[in-house]
């Protein structure tokens, strides 16, 4: 589930990344407005720490016996 907001978010995040680029335009320096390399880079780094950071307590309730989370919540 997690995986499936991270997709989503990141296609949003690129488009609207494509569409604020003429604000930012003037302060890049070196590389163009539209580079692919630095938006796939970008979004690389961002989907790669949003995964991380759902499979760190997912890993967790993996880990977690049934039997016993049933008891710590009664």
């Amino acid at each position: 589930e997690g995986a499936a907001l991270v997709a989503v978010g990141a296609v949003l995040g690129l488009f609207g990344a494509v569409a604020t680029t003429h604000l930012v335009e003037s302060v890049l320096f070196g590389v163009t407005p539209l580079d692919p390399l630095t938006l796939a880079a970008g979004m690389a780094v961002l989907v790669a720490v949003a995964l991380f950071a759902c499979w760190l307590p997912a890993r967790q309730a993996a880990r977690t016996r049934p039997l016993e989370a049933l008891r710590e919540d009664a």
